[in-house]
C-alpha cells in the first residue's frame, strides 16, 4: 500500500496561501499579516485541559509577543462556535480572556501544514510555524498531543531571529544567556585567508576564542 505522504511548508518556503475562517472574521494567511511577523500554533482539540494550559500560555505572553511586532493565531480542526464557546470558558472560569484569532481549521489545511500524523490519530498535533515579513517559513515545530509546549521559547526564537535579520549574525545555544558567552550573538566565521588572519587580531568590535568562532555585543 503507497503511504501517503504528509505536505509541510520546510524551512525559506513561501507559508502556503490559506483562506481560513477564524473566532475574528476570515483571513487570508499569510496576506493579511504581510510586513509583520506571525507565529500559528495548533492544538489537538477545544475543552482539553493541555490546550486550555498552552492558550492560558499564550495570551499572558500576547502583550511581549507584540512589542517586538509579532501576531499569533491559533487553530484546530474544531468549528468556529466551538472555540466560542472554549474561549468563554476560559474567560468566565479562568479570567484570562483570548485576544487572538483562533482559526476553524479542516483536513485540507491541516494536510497543507503537515498537522495531522496518522501515528498520532485524527486530531491536529501541536505544530508551530514562525514566519517572517515576507511570509517566509523561519521556524517549524512539531510537539505531540501529551507533551505542552514552552512559550518563551517561541518568544525567544522570534527574538532571535529578529537579531540574526537586523544584525546579519548567528545566535548561540540559550541565547541571550549562553553559558559561554552570555548575550553576545556570533559574528559569521571567516570566508578567506586574509579574513581570517584579521580575525587573529585583537579588535574592540569582537572577541574572538579563534578565527572561526568570534562574538560580540549586540548594537
Amino acid at each position: 500500500m503507497e503511504e501517503k505522504r504528509i505536505n509541510m511548508p520546510l524551512l525559506g518556503d513561501d507559508f502556503p496561501e490559506l483562506k481560513v475562517q477564524t473566532t475574528q472574521g476570515p483571513m487570508n494567511i499569510p496576506g493579511d499579516f504581510k510586513g509583520k511577523w506571525f507565529v500559528l500554533f495548533s492544538h489537538p482539540a477545544d475543552f482539553t485541559p493541555v490546550c486550555t494550559t498552552e492558550f492560558v500560555a499564550f495570551q499572558n505572553r500576547y502583550e511581549e509577543f507584540k512589542k517586538v511586532g509579532c501576531e499569533l493565531i491559533g487553530m484546530s480542526i474544531d468549528q468556529v462556535f466551538s472555540h466560542i464557546k472554549w474561549i468563554d470558558w476560559i474567560k468566565d472560569n479562568l479570567d484570562i480572556d483570548i485576544k487572538f484569532p483562533i482559526i476553524a481549521g479542516n483536513d485540507t489545511i491541516a494536510m497543507k501544514l503537515g498537522m495531522l500524523h496518522p501515528g498520532k490519530g485524527t486530531n491536529t498535533v501541536r505544530a508551530v510555524f514562525i514566519i517572517d515579513p515576507k511570509g517566509k517559513t523561519r521556524v517549524v515545530l512539531y510537539y505531540p498531543q501529551e507533551i505542552g509546549r514552552n512559550f518563551d521559547e517561541i518568544l525567544r526564537a522570534v527574538k532571535a531571529l529578529q537579531i540574526v535579520d537586523k544584525e546579519g549574525v548567528a545566535t548561540p545555544a540559550d541565547w541571550p544567556n549562553n553559558e559561554l558567552i552570555g548575550d553576545d550573538v556570533i559574528i559569521p566565521p571567516a570566508s578567506n585567508v586574509k579574513a581570517a588572519n584579521e580575525r587573529k587580531n585583537k579588535s574592540k568590535d569582537y572577541e574572538c576564542y579563534d578565527w572561526w568562532f568570534c562574538h560580540k555585543k549586540v548594537k
